[in-house]
């Protein structure tokens, strides 16, 4: 009898209207934005502490112009 291995989920593109960015960033900023995101309580991958940085910021910049 085999043992049932269930298929892992395969990264593809997202479903979203999306586009990716890649920038550079000096290894010193990368090493404050991975201290920054091991303080948070669901360890949020690079990218998506970037994402919610970003958010947060345009959010204080279009409170700022309105």
């Amino acid at each position: 009898m085999r043992n049932f291995v269930p298929m892992q989920k395969k990264m593809g593109r997202p479903v979203a209207d999306t586009e990716p960015v890649t920038i550079r960033m000096s290894r010193e900023m990368i090493r404050e934005i991975d201290d920054y995101r091991r303080t948070l309580e669901d360890l949020p991958t690079r990218p998506e502490v970037i994402r919610r940085v970003m958010a947060d910021f345009l959010k204080g910049v279009r409170r700022d112009e309105g």
